[in-house]
């Protein structure tokens, strides 16, 4: 058995389910920003969210750093520069991540402040991180 297949698998499985997460949340809160403070689409789109967050995005994001970490280890990737950027970029995305739980927070008490357009552009933000990620694991190009 090829364990380092079984752990890259299970990498790559929790890392689309975080970033299926991380693509959803925003969505959500475009139309969350939309709906009356208190209403029953606000406080189902409050339910949703926290479960968003709490069920999927930040344990994906725990076993995709587990998994990732031991793969580095593993496959001795340490001294490779592309690895070394794209850590830079998962920061990124878990930093990205903490946003998304203090803007779910916000919503959670009534505090959003931002419009639905703040939260379409934000949408994009792991986008623009995943595709920076991707391309460094597949082409390697340092």
């Amino acid at each position: 058995m090829d364990l380092y297949a079984w752990i890259k698998a299970l990498h790559v499985v929790a890392i689309i389910s975080w970033m299926a997460a991380l693509l959803y949340l925003p969505r959500l809160f475009v139309y969350h920003a939309a709906a009356t403070v208190g209403s029953e689409t606000s406080e189902t789109f409050k339910v949703m969210e926290r479960r968003l967050l709490n069920a999927i995005a930040k344990p994906a994001m725990g076993v995709a750093w587990i998994a990732g970490l031991i793969l580095i280890w593993q496959g001795g990737w340490g001294a490779s520069g592309w690895l070394h950027a794209k850590l830079l970029f998962v920061v990124a995305l878990s930093g990205f991540t903490g946003v998304l739980g203090r803007w779910t927070r916000d919503f959670a008490a009534d505090r959003n402040t931002r419009s639905q357009r703040f939260y379409r552009i934000a949408n994009e933000a792991p986008t623009v991180l995943m595709l920076v990620i991707v391309t460094l694991v597949i082409v390697k190009p340092f």
